[in-house]
C-alpha cells in the first residue's frame, strides 16, 4: 500500500479533518503505543499501520477497504 492510498482510505473512513486528528492524536497499542504520524515518521510499513487502524476501528472501516 502506498502512503497516498493510506491517506485516501483514512480520509474516506473518518473524513479529512477527523482523519488528521486520528493520525496525530490516537495512540494504537498494536503500533507499540505510537500514533499513526509517529509510526510513519519512524519508518513503519504503511500496510502495518493500516491493519492497526482496521483492528482498532473495525466497526467504522467498511469491508471493501480492509
Amino acid at each position: 500500500m502506498r502512503r497516498t492510498d493510506f491517506w485516501e482510505r483514512l480520509g474516506e473512513v473518518f473524513g479529512p479533518v477527523y482523519a488528521t486528528s486520528v493520525a496525530k492524536d490516537q495512540v494504537f497499542a498494536t503500533l507499540g503505543g505510537r500514533t499513526i504520524d509517529r509510526a510513519m515518521a519512524e519508518g513503519e510499513e504503511v500496510h502495518v499501520i493500516w491493519r492497526a487502524v482496521v483492528e482498532q476501528y473495525s466497526d467504522r472501516v467498511p469491508a471493501r477497504l480492509r
